[in-house]
């Protein structure tokens, strides 16, 4: 059963937190994370990257880096923009994108459910990019960003924070620069906090929707801890780690779409023919990019024409988790044996494409430097939770949330 707790968050003043609050870490490069917190004195990125105030020549993975995240912090507790709650709560987080709305828990979660696979995972983790997180949230002393996790949504919990959000005054209510609208509301009621750390021991897992490398990272960092604190209780900061928990029918995957830099060698005819043998092929009669309709159903551009491609009966087989997800039905049956991509993780000649991005995006990539895209069709979250579990790794690039959790919004000091 799943230990959900309060927590006292560090979080930017009400009147701060559009200037604080910031995209996440890793969905920028240092130019860009440079250019965007120009003349912002107050934006969390001097945490989250906070190579952009030191030489170009530091590396972002020099421990300059880490230390200087941690002096930005201090800076921005200490002047104010930022502060400490004085007493555990949780904190009801709402996204707003393009008039739909999903409502999660802030709170911390336990590095013991991650070893004991209460906290379900489906990706493997790289070692390079968990040292990164591990020497950020120890330098600077904090879980700066939190993980996403998901959860079988619960009507009793569903219940308590609608009508919280009902009989509350939220926090902090704004739209950031990519239009997603942000709302907190801070849960504050004791009775109502016992209620619900209590409703959350009933849920059997949790499941790392995206942040695995925080999530092992925040349990590596708690494990060095324990070992340099051999009387630990349990109860100390580090044995936690920052999450934002959503009830599964409040989240929205989007397509994680494909696009190929070459045919392997075989003209459009030979690769279509070959294509045909494992799905029907139907040429889109319009100029409009094809969307897939439902799952088993691909599109295709080539030669600056779109294709509906079915997937044959006899190259499904629903009763396998990772085999019948479409990722895997499209790498099996043709980007491996046509195209002679056979590791999608490495192949320089395979790029993918967030469905945030739209179809548009992929005719782009095709006439500025590929040669075929596909369009894919959404990774249902239930397959996600088969496969972890299941305690399976799905392929790469399956599912792309939208929107993304904002950064600076709370933060999770490991040394109250």
């Amino acid at each position: 059963m799943a230990v959900v707790k309060p927590f006292a968050a560090v979080r930017p003043k009400p009147e701060k937190v559009e200037e604080v609050s910031a995209l996440p870490y890793d969905v920028m490069n240092r130019e860009e994370a440079a250019e965007m917190a120009k003349d912002k004195p107050d934006s969390f990125l001097h945490v989250s990257r906070s190579e952009i105030d030191l030489d170009e020549d530091v590396s972002s993975y020099d421990h300059k880096v880490y230390v200087k995240a941690r002096e930005n912090l201090m800076d921005m507790m200490g002047r104010g923009v930022m502060i400490k709650d004085s007493q555990p709560k949780y904190y009801i987080y709402r996204q707003i994108m393009d008039g739909r709305a999903q409502t999660g828990i802030v709170a911390r979660a336990s590095i013991d459910d991650y070893l004991n696979d209460v906290i379900k995972k489906h990706e493997h983790t790289r070692p390079e990019k968990e040292r990164d997180r591990i020497n950020h949230f120890d330098v600077t002393n904090a879980n700066t960003e939190p993980v996403f996790f998901a959860y079988r949504s619960q009507d009793k919990i569903n219940e308590i924070i609608e009508e919280w959000i009902d009989k509350n005054d939220g926090e902090y209510d704004f739209v950031s620069e990519d239009q997603i609208r942000h709302q907190l509301w801070v849960v504050d009621r004791q009775g109502v906090v016992e209620t619900l750390e209590n409703l959350f021991v009933e849920v059997p897992n949790l499941y790392i929707a995206d942040g695995h490398h925080r999530t092992a990272s925040a349990t590596k960092v708690g494990i060095s801890r324990r070992e340099q604190n051999p009387d630990y209780t349990g109860e100390e900061p580090f044995n936690y780690m920052m999450a934002v928990i959503f009830p599964h029918d409040e989240l929205l995957i989007m397509d994680y779409n494909r696009v190929v830099k070459d045919l392997n060698g075989h003209s459009p005819g030979e690769f279509m023919k070959k294509v045909e043998a494992n799905f029907e092929v139907t040429e889109i009669s319009t100029k409009e990019a094809y969307k897939p309709e439902k799952l088993h159903q691909f599109g295709m551009f080539l030669e600056d024409k779109w294709y509906k491609l079915q997937a044959r009966d006899s190259i499904v087989d629903d009763q396998d988790p990772i085999k019948r997800l479409d990722v895997s039905i499209l790498q099996e049956n043709l980007l491996n044996p046509i195209l002679g991509i056979e590791n999608p993780r490495t192949d320089k000649r395979i790029d993918f494409v967030g469905g945030i991005r739209g179809l548009k995006e992929l005719e782009k990539r095709v006439k500025k430097d590929m040669k075929v895209a596909f369009s894919m069709y959404p990774t249902p979250i239930e397959d996600l939770f088969a496969i972890s579990d299941a305690g399976e790794v799905m392929p790469p690039k399956s599912t792309w949330f939208e929107p993304k959790l904002r950064s600076g919004l709370f933060v999770y000091l490991l040394d109250e």
